[in-house]
């Protein structure tokens, strides 16, 4: 018999600690969330990579 695997929330913490900017639905959650363009956005996770702290302390939030 198979033992149940435990879940865990670490994963998903991980998933929303970056920001795809590839993902227009992820972009365009952050361009709302600063008040921002959607280009804006792409540019910074460009620029300093998918860490969603550094992108929105780049944008300015």
């Amino acid at each position: 018999m198979a033992t149940a695997k435990k879940k865990t929330a670490r994963g998903r913490k991980q998933d929303r600690a970056r920001v795809a900017g590839s993902q227009k639905y992820e972009v365009g959650y952050e361009s709302k969330k600063t008040g921002r363009s959607a280009s804006a956005v792409k540019k910074a996770v460009k620029k300093v990579g998918n860490s969603r702290k550094q992108v929105e302390k780049r944008l300015g939030r």
